[in-house]
Order: C-alpha cells, then sequence, then structure tokens
C-alpha cells in the first residue's frame, strides 16, 4: 500500500539557519515532519538566533521505514544536530513539539551545558485506551500500520505535515520513550519552558504537571493556551506561544 504525506507542497526537510552566538534546536514531534517546528524557528532567526531543525529518521518518508526505527535512532539523530549547533554557539536551548518535546528533555537531562529547555505539547502521558493496552502489544510485532481516527478540525490543520496512518511499532518506540524521560526528569536543572495547549486531547493534561513537579530546574514555567489543540506551535495562538519563547530566552519571565 502507497502512503503520501499530509499537506506535500510544505517545506518539511531539515533545516539550519545562521544567525548569532545562541542557538535554538528544535524537534518536530511523532509522524510530522520540520514543518512542525519552522514557523518558530523563522520567528527566532528573524530575531537573531540561529536555529536548527532536523527531520527525524523515517519521517517524511514512509510509515514502513518509521516502523524500522527505535527511540534510540531518534534521540542520537536529535543529539548529533545538537553537538553541529553547539560546535558554532556560544548557548544552545533545545525544544521540541509533542515527540520532540519529549527529546528535548531527554537531551536536556544527559547534557547539563545546554541553556534552556522548552517543552511544547510533551507526549509525556497520552490519554489511555482499550486499544492502546490490548490491541497495540498484539499488532506492533506485525508491523500493522493503522490510519489515524478523525479529529476536530483545527488552524493547525493546514500547516502540519506528516503521515495520516500510525506504524505501530514506531508507537510502541514512542511509549518506550516515554517511560526513559520519565525516569530522568529528575536530572534537568535547566531553566524550563513547558508550554500546553487547553484544547489538547492528543496528551494528557496531568502531563505538563507531571514535568513541572519532577524537573529540578529554579526556573520553571508553566503556560496554557487556552484556545490551542495539540499543535501550539501551529495553531491560532502560536504567535503567542513564540513570544513567549523569545521572552523565556532572553529572561524576562517571572515566576
Amino acid at each position: 500500500m502507497a502512503y503520501t504525506l499530509r499537506n506535500p507542497h510544505l517545506e518539511g526537510t531539515t533545516f539550519f539557519w545562521e544567525g548569532g552566538p545562541v542557538g535554538v534546536l528544535l524537534s518536530h514531534g511523532y509522524t510530522a515532519t520540520t514543518a512542525e517546528v519552522r514557523p518558530l524557528g523563522h520567528y527566532l532567526h528573524e530575531r537573531g538566533y540561529t536555529v536548527s531543525g532536523p527531520l527525524l529518521p523515517g519521517h517524511g518518508t514512509t510509515p514502513q521505514e518509521m516502523n524500522r526505527c527505535r527511540w534510540q535512532t531518534w534521540a542520537d539523530a536529535f543529539e548529533a544536530a545538537y553537538r553541529d549547533l553547539a560546535a558554532r554557539c556560544d548557548r544552545v536551548y533545545v525544544g521540541g513539539e509533542s515527540m520532540g518535546g519529549l527529546l528535548a528533555l531527554y537531551l536536556a537531562s544527559r547534557h547539563p551545558e545546554i541553556a534552556g529547555v522548552m517543552a511544547y505539547a510533551a507526549a509525556l502521558i497520552v490519554p489511555s485506551s482499550f486499544a492502546r493496552t490490548f490491541l497495540l502489544p498484539i499488532l506492533a510485532p506485525l508491523g500493522i500500520i493503522l490510519a489515524k481516527g478523525p479529529s476536530e478540525p483545527n488552524a493547525a490543520d493546514a500547516r502540519w505535515q506528516g503521515y495520516d496512518h500510525n506504524p505501530l511499532r514506531a508507537t510502541q518506540q514512542l511509549f518506550a520513550l516515554q517511560t526513559v524521560v520519565r525516569a530522568r526528569l529528575s536530572e534537568i536543572t535547566q531553566p524550563i519552558l513547558i508550554v500546553q495547549g487547553r484544547l489538547d486531547t492528543a496528551v494528557s493534561a496531568d502531563a505538563p504537571e507531571l514535568i513541572y513537579r519532577s524537573v529540578r530546574s529554579t526556573e520553571k514555567y508553566l503556560y496554557w493556551f487556552e484556545k490551542s489543540t495539540h499543535c501550539v506551535l501551529l495553531d491560532q495562538e502560536w504567535e503567542d506561544v513564540a513570544a513567549l519563547t523569545v521572552r523565556f530566552i532572553e529572561g524576562k519571565l517571572v515566576q
């Protein structure tokens, strides 16, 4: 069966935009492409930051290829992009949306020299379901790829690029990454910005609260955006999220 990307006309490849001495590394989420973080990336680059956004392995190609990836494959690719950016910049901030938020948290837990971390709708806890609990362990080893269920239309739809299907082996790797990140949250000491859409149905509302409580950062900020769904970096309040991100990087937020 042939699979196509939703919104194939969008730019979704790896990008690197050189700017000043402060770098920002951004990761897209599960089944998505860099189209998910490009608006924020452009916003930051226009304000003088050097911005990097790698396309993670298995993304932007086929769900079958994604099914061949392990969570370490994505983490290693994100870390390689970090090392490249850190070699060029004096300070580096890392951030990501959904699974990308998990990768940013994981990287920050391993590299205390990272200046700060931004977790946008980090997929640490997803709502439980019969399919996840009982069907996924049976179907995933078979390499099955399932169509995603319907969702309410939102402002992010036209800006999001990625698969309309879930490769179930890769889904299991996402859940494995959740477990690893949860165990490492106490290793995070950097300033952290946590952002969540109030209308997000893909990630549990308990997730941002758990991150906030578990990190050992002395500077930590949790913001809810009332009109946003899961893709807070693409939804109708994305420019407010981008402006908040700049204020965070500039150290202008107040606890």
